[in-house]
């Protein structure tokens, strides 16, 4: 049998083994972003608004579907703590049926992305080259969602390694196919936007291949694609109730910066700008409080798996006290060096260089904050999935986001004057009450899974 953390030093090494290539692999993803970012702004700025718009309205629909890969981890890995092989199949299986089946119901909408994006006041050079690239992308929607299940399904046998390796090299893939294909080098057609979309389906396809082929290879026990077409209602049925609310607990989070974004353009251009950078740098360093979410999330369902509630205790305490160290030094960075870290994102030469490091380091100081309850509200989420709890979980999330944090971001930065400083200072109280209502949740009812 394999050996169970028993000691807080034991969860520690368990958390950190685990998380560290998670981590990294979060940090690749964002770098995939960063550089579509970059060599479409060095391609045509039109290009560059239009990528950001469709990849925003790829991305909500996504996420929402992300939620059925999700739920996969902790029921793997309870199952896989139970030793129960076909129940690992079984679960799996039923989250790539999923998968197929949200992909395929959301493409159709897609093919009307242009009038959709009309309709809700976009420019039609903007729609039209975001048209153009949603027709290429959304046939990546099916194979993402396979490449979510399947990470799902490799990091809760704590095969963590092989996730990292698979996104390192979609990240090398997609910089050799955008430099390819976005700019016409190599002998190679100038595509531009099209040439994005066509990096970013061929990205998936590889990363799909690599992590199936991985699983055939090294975890054949597990025969995952044997009867792949048998139905199983009653885990399809399991799978379904514990991944919409993490699909709706995701939408909710997305749907708070999205609206925050709208409401900073309220303010002016500038701020909108520096929001733009402080979300940036904050999103960078979530990436870690993220991966640490997703090792809680499998250690945690492997002590459910074992009906360990000591375990669950001592790795959620740790995995929480991991998460809170990372923000405290995070948090310090932001506070000493605001001005410097915006400076990097802003062209010495540019007119409004002093205006926009000023105004984008007031947000980052504020991102201080930011640090220590985001990290706190996602730690206590990976940890309830860890216990298989979701609905009411995306219950207390919503009502943080929507009812307490953005009513409260209006008021401080319109009614009260406080402008881009208030707004961020209401995403900050409502991240608040979400990691204080979650964590009450997790340690006053979730984390009793004792036998009777």
């Amino acid at each position: 049998m394999e050996y169970v953390a028993q000691t807080y030093q034991d969860h520690t090494r368990a958390i950190w083994k685990l998380g560290t290539p998670l981590i990294l692999s979060n940090l690749a993803m964002f770098a995939i972003h960063i550089t579509d970012t970059i060599m479409l702004g060095w391609y045509d700025v039109t290009a560059l608004a239009a990528s950001t718009i469709a990849s925003t309205m790829f991305f909500i629909v996504f996420i929402v579907g992300a939620g059925f890969a999700q739920a996969v981890t902790p029921m793997v890995a309870a199952a896989a703590e139970e030793g129960d092989e076909r129940q690992v199949r079984r679960v799996t299986r039923m989250g790539l049926w999923l998968s197929l089946f949200y992909g395929a119901a959301v493409t159709l909408p897609f093919f009307w992305a242009e009038d959709i994006l009309i309709a809700i006041g976009q420019d039609p050079d903007v729609a039209a080259l975001a048209h153009l690239y949603l027709q290429i992308v959304i046939w990546q929607m099916i194979p993402a969602l396979i490449v979510m299940t399947m990470k799902s399904f490799l990091a809760a046998l704590e095969h963590a390694a092989i996730i990292l390796w698979a996104t390192i090299g979609a990240a090398v893939v997609n910089v050799f196919v955008n430099y390819a294909l976005i700019f016409g080098n190599w002998g190679a057609p100038e595509l531009g936007i099209e040439g994005a979309a066509i990096a970013s389906l061929t990205v998936n396809l590889v990363t799909v291949a690599i992590l199936i082929g991985y699983t055939l290879w090294k975890l054949p026990q597990f025969e995952l694609f044997r009867n792949f077409w048998r139905s199983d209602r009653d885990i399809l049925a399991s799978v379904y109730r514990l991944g919409w609310p993490i699909g709706l607990t995701s939408l909710a989070e997305g749907g708070l910066f999205s609206a925050s974004a709208v409401m900073m353009g309220w303010i002016g251009a500038l701020e909108l700008a520096a929001h733009g950078i402080a979300i940036q740098l904050a999103s960078m360093a979530f990436m870690v409080h993220i991966g640490f979410s997703q090792a809680a999330t499998v250690r945690a369902g492997r002590a459910l798996g074992r009906r360990d509630e000591m375990s669950l205790r001592k790795g959620g305490a740790t995995a929480m006290t991991m998460s809170a160290l990372y923000a405290v030094v995070t948090s310090a960075l932001f506070l000493v060096f605001p001005d410097v870290l915006v400076g990097l994102f802003v062209d010495p030469t540019d007119p409004d260089r002093d205006a926009l490091v000023r105004i984008g380091a007031s947000f980052v100081i504020v991102a201080a904050l930011f640090q220590l309850v985001d990290g706190l509200q996602v730690m206590a989420l990976g940890l309830l999935r860890g216990v298989q709890d979701t609905a009411v979980p995306m219950v207390m999330a919503t009502i943080s986001y929507w009812i307490i944090g953005m009513p409260v971001s209006y008021i401080l930065a319109f009614t009260l004057g406080l402008g881009g400083v208030g707004l961020w200072l209401g995403l900050v109280v409502g991240l608040a009450f979400a990691g204080a209502l979650l964590s009450w949740r997790f340690w006053a009812r979730s984390v009793r899974i004792a036998a009777a």
